[in-house]
């Protein structure tokens, strides 16, 4: 077998295309992911049993589902209410529900682990409960969980490439159909997991500074 990778280059624009609504799926997902895992782990450590329990279940279900089955629930299932979602809405709120859930039991692990004094300390200081939260016990939480939620965020990204089942026109979506224009699949797929593999890279690194910086390290 001679491989060419020619035609499928040529294709570029298609593939830069997919690259861009990766890249803005993952940028969209990951903010509202981490915001509701964040919630999800302090409603499971204060709220009411009620609420707890609604959260709990909620985890629960999202982390022992499929992700392709929670995205059909989303753009195939919700039109049945009456509720109608475009692919790349569909595809956003599956990604950050499905991170939300993997992320708030992570940031419950970080913020379980936080010492006792620390909050005594802080609350002889006479903060609120609220100013507690978000100033002395999240930082270093996140910063505790901070690998593993990148990980998460890696994972939701790299999953993302079978949001193309419902026609959402990411990175897969285009390599599915440069292959089918160029006949030239295997060409296709290991351009497009050359692509994967530097959005991941970049990703990691990406995330490896801003954490430190601007989520739980010191600001400059």
């Amino acid at each position: 077998m001679v491989l060419d990778f020619a035609p499928v280059l040529g294709q570029w624009p298609l593939f830069f295309k997919g690259l861009l609504l990766t890249a803005g799926l993952t940028g969209l997902a990951l903010p509202l992911g981490v915001a509701l895992g964040v919630a999800c782990a302090w409603l499971r450590l204060n709220a009411g049993w009620a609420v707890r329990t609604l959260v709990a279940a909620y985890v629960e279900v999202f982390r022992n589902t499929p992700f392709i089955i929670q995205l059909y629930f989303l753009f195939f299932g919700l039109p049945s209410l009456g509720l109608r979602l475009s692919p790349e809405v569909s595809s956003i709120l599956a990604m950050a529900l499905n991170l939300g859930a993997y992320a708030g039991e992570q940031v419950r692990a970080g913020i379980e682990a936080t010492p006792r004094g620390q909050i005594e300390a802080a609350q002889s200081l006479a903060l609120g409960r609220l100013h507690i939260f978000t100033r002395v016990v999240l930082p270093p939480a996140l910063g505790r969980v901070w690998p593993a939620l990148t990980g998460q965020v890696i994972l939701v990204m790299l999953g993302s490439a079978v949001c193309s089942q419902i026609s959402t026109e990411e990175i897969s979506y285009a390599a599915n159909l440069v292959s089918s224009r160029t006949f030239r699949s295997f060409e296709s797929y290991i351009a497009v997991t050359l692509v994967y593999l530097g959005l991941a890279v970049l990703l990691r690194q990406f995330l490896g500074w801003f954490g430190p910086r601007y989520v739980f390290g010191r600001r400059r």
